[in-house]
């Protein structure tokens, strides 16, 4: 966190039924990324009094990035501050209607998201006992904590291309996720998980994880047609290939020369990569999607319980592109025993298997693959927010060219 400098903040409000009463001066937030809006809440609070929903992102002065700089957000109000408190809004409307602005992104949203947690608590005796909490909001995720009468459940809301999460955790190992308190479309109550988050664990617990998701892998083979019932993305050659075409196509010319011949060579060859990925042994199955210490929480001890959180990017595929979010995610002294430990797990799994040159194989892919994904934010998002996501399809592309 300390190579990012600090936010510089400044609120547009409106009022619940999304008139624009003006803007807050700005005021300094330490935490640096953009979509954690908790301690956004608490300095308007400190230095304003007013209590605000933040609703989306306007802009963001530094670009492409998730963290530090001059950001500005549209917040929502149900008491309005002080009229000395407030300088005009000069800007464009920023609730003006824009086809993929996310429902909890809107005035109104919020409010009506923890309407449908109280009720889904009220029905099985587990009502909220105080103010709900807002930890993070963009377009992957808002996300919510509530204090219940014995203890604390998280809401989390998502975009449609997310929406099947619910129904995957209904399906998956509930020893190896979250507890899920209820479920309903794009929304999810899941129950409070002891411990922390996994970001810079130690390399006994990176192995604990990937043991756990290459279980789930293994359970999952023979069920990728439920996947297929879901409508999870699918990343099996059949869908990938002509999948990577497209994308090459429309990110060409933002790319440099160079790098596009390459890429144009990596598609044209998909086919037979396949083949000699399924040559290897390892099937295809459960894919989590975006596979980092981050999106797992529990005991930071060797021998502790976690849970795998985040399960709205799961799709088909091979098991090993899971790799790809994880190795840029740890530090590099733990890349080479933490693949290592991966592959062996494999090996035991299916004995005969070759996850050493699946995983050679697969290197450019699972980076073609990353930028697809980044792509198709890109394309079911608004533009406002475009700013999270933008350098990154290109970013993802320069590296499956170098795999080549």
């Amino acid at each position: 966190m300390t190579d990012y400098p600090p936010r510089h903040v400044t609120l547009v409000l409106c009022d619940q039924l999304g008139s624009v009463l003006g803007a807050l001066p700005p005021f300094e937030v330490l935490l640096p990324w953009r979509q954690e809006v908790r301690d956004v809440v608490v300095g308007a609070r400190t230095a304003y009094g007013v209590e605000v929903t933040v609703l989306r992102l306007l802009s963001a002065a530094d670009g492409w990035g998730v963290a530090g700089g001059a950001v500005t957000y549209l917040a929502e109000v149900a008491l309005a501050p002080s009229a000395a408190d407030l300088v005009p809004w000069r800007g464009a409307d920023p609730v003006a209607e824009q086809p993929f602005r996310l429902p909890y992104a809107r005035p109104g949203g919020p409010a009506a998201d923890l309407a449908w947690a109280d009720t889904a608590l009220g029905l099985i005796g587990r009502e909220r006992v105080g103010p709900a909490e807002q930890l993070r909001t963009w377009n992957l995720s808002s996300i919510w904590r509530l204090p219940v009468v014995d203890g604390l459940v998280w809401l989390k809301v998502v975009p449609p291309f997310f929406a099947h999460e619910g129904r995957m955790l209904q399906l998956l190992d509930p020893s190896v996720v979250p507890p899920l308190v209820a479920a309903g479309g794009p929304r999810v109550l899941l129950d409070d998980v002891p411990g922390e988050d996994h970001w810079g664990a130690a390399l006994p617990v990176l192995q604990r994880l990937v043991g756990m998701l290459v279980r789930l892998q293994v359970e999952w083979v023979d069920r990728v047609g439920e996947l297929e019932g879901l409508g999870a993305p699918d990343w099996r050659v059949e869908s990938f290939v002509p999948a990577a075409q497209r994308l090459v196509d429309v990110c060409a010319d933002q790319l440099d020369v160079e790098v596009v011949r390459r890429l144009r060579v990596l598609v044209a060859g998909l086919p037979g990569r396949f083949a000699a990925v399924a040559a290897c042994g390892l099937p295809d199955t459960l894919v989590h999607g975006d596979f980092h210490p981050g999106n797992a929480c529990g005991s930071p001890a060797a021998d502790g319980h976690s849970v795998l959180l985040d399960w709205g990017d799961c799709g088909i595929g091979h098991p090993l592109l899971d790799q790809a979010a994880t190795i840029g995610s740890i530090a590099p002294g733990q890349r080479e025993p933490l693949l290592a430990h991966w592959e062996g797990l494999w090996r035991e799994a299916l004995p005969g298997s070759d996850p050493s040159r699946a995983a050679a194989l697969l290197e450019p892919v699972r980076a073609l693959r990353q930028a697809m994904v980044y792509r198709m934010f890109l394309d079911n998002i608004e533009p406002d927010e475009h700013v999270y996501h933008s350098g990154d399809p290109g970013l993802w592309l320069a590296r499956a060219a170098a795999a080549v």
